[in-house]
């Protein structure tokens, strides 16, 4: 079946990459998407890949996080109402926070009457025991607590609504364009919502900027004493019990939002993030996001083309300090392939010349295309990855004299 570019929500993408007509089906997206995808996204090129499952649910999305390619999406722009995956977002500037400087781990807060009384999901905090960062940050996560994140919100922005709008702001950074927050919790509110694409986004810039809280999300319980009593709560993720390679994320549900759920995988070095909204129960959110991360898993494969600063070529530099500079990407790359197919990726380099010093390091110096079975898959901008300082007055003039007579 003829199919158009998925939509990919991510960020440092190659120059141009290319449409592909694939041989798989995925989800058929409007004019405008499908025009951001060819201006800024990588192309898959499958094999014969089976289609996606069909799944019970309102949307969803499933991302290659290495490669930015989203593999199967249903309605990524439509707006959805997040419920708890809003705690994405306020684990997001919670963790900000904290890498920041401006408030610590083992800092205690006292909840506020607010979020005491705020009801939903909680982590039995009590008006009278303060309690630290790092056990609200788990609280949040781990258990859904109402209470931990309105205790965060108030302690990172004074109010609850001043750290709505911090949430907002954060999120239009972050380039999730359909989403407003109106509160840490995800409670309903007409004007609190996103998207399933917008969600892709946040969970990767999470795995991606803060890695050292990531393994909160695969805690399967949590245990707090309030002063009163301790209690044990478990994680409502239920794919951290069946799949062991499940390492997160995030559950939400609100009786008018459904049951979402936002997973993670992590096998053969490949991570997938699955996003799904509007599921009929806890246990069909999760065989749901199974369905679509096997699949994920099953038929695709993310080879990485090149290490960060791995040194692709040596091209020669004219009135430099040295007579050559070393050439390839700042980031690794990955590209999404079907299953099978990564030993049929070719490279062709090409440089932009001649390379007249100074040449500073991040500077473009050609491009690097990548194709599959003929068909071209993706191109970046192949950069220096040093500094060339001009040489002296002799040097600048024996290579004018050089470059008049190449």
């Amino acid at each position: 079946m003829r199919t158009k570019l998925p939509y990919n929500p991510c960020f440092d993408m190659p120059v141009f990459p290319f449409l592909i007509i694939f041989k798989s089906q995925t989800t058929a997206m409007n004019i405008r998407h499908t025009l951001i995808a060819i201006l800024l996204l990588p192309a898959l090129v499958y094999a014969e890949v089976p289609p996606a499952p069909a799944l019970a649910a309102k949307a969803w999305l499933l991302l290659d996080q290495q490669s930015g390619v989203v593999l199967n999406a249903k309605d990524p722009e439509t707006r959805v109402e997040p419920a708890s995956l809003t705690k994405l977002m306020t684990a997001y500037l919670t963790f900000k926070a904290v890498t920041e400087g401006k408030i610590k781990l083992d800092q205690q807060f006292t909840v506020s009457m607010r979020g005491y009384k705020v009801g939903g999901s909680t982590m039995f905090l009590e008006p009278n025991t303060p309690v630290t960062v790092d056990n609200l940050i788990k609280g949040m996560i781990v258990v859904s607590g109402n209470d931990a994140c309105v205790t965060l919100a108030e302690a990172i922005a004074g109010s609850e609504d001043v750290f709505a709008q911090m949430m907002t702001a954060e999120a239009k950074r972050l380039g999730m364009t359909g989403t407003n927050f109106k509160n840490s919790t995800g409670l309903p509110d007409p004007d609190h919502y996103t998207t399933v694409a917008d969600l892709a986004k946040l969970s990767a810039a999470i795995i991606r900027d803060y890695p050292q809280f990531y393994p909160i999300y695969s805690m399967k319980s949590f245990t707090y004493n309030n002063g009163r009593k301790t209690m044990t709560q478990p994680n409502r993720n239920l794919l951290l019990y069946r799949d062991a390679f499940v390492d997160g994320m995030k559950t939400g549900h609100t009786a008018s939002a459904g049951f979402n759920l936002v997973a993670s995988t992590r096998r053969e070095n490949r991570r997938l993030i699955s996003v799904l909204v509007g599921a009929q129960s806890d246990e069909n959110r999760a065989l749901e996001s199974a369905k679509l991360l096997n699949w994920g898993v099953q038929f695709f494969e993310t080879p990485k083309l090149a290490s960060a600063k791995q040194v692709l070529a040596s091209p020669k530099v004219w009135k430099g300090m040295a007579g050559q500079v070393p050439a390839g990407f700042l980031f690794d790359r990955y590209v999404t392939v079907g299953r099978g197919e990564a030993k049929n990726v070719k490279q062709e380099m090409t440089m932009s010349g001649p390379l007249i010093a100074p040449i500073k390091q991040g500077q473009t110096l050609g491009k690097v295309k990548f194709s599959l079975n003929g068909k071209p898959l993706a191109e970046y901008p192949l950069v220096a990855l040093q500094d060339v300082g001009q040489a002296g007055i002799w040097g600048r003039t024996v290579d004018t004299v050089k470059l008049w007579f190449k």
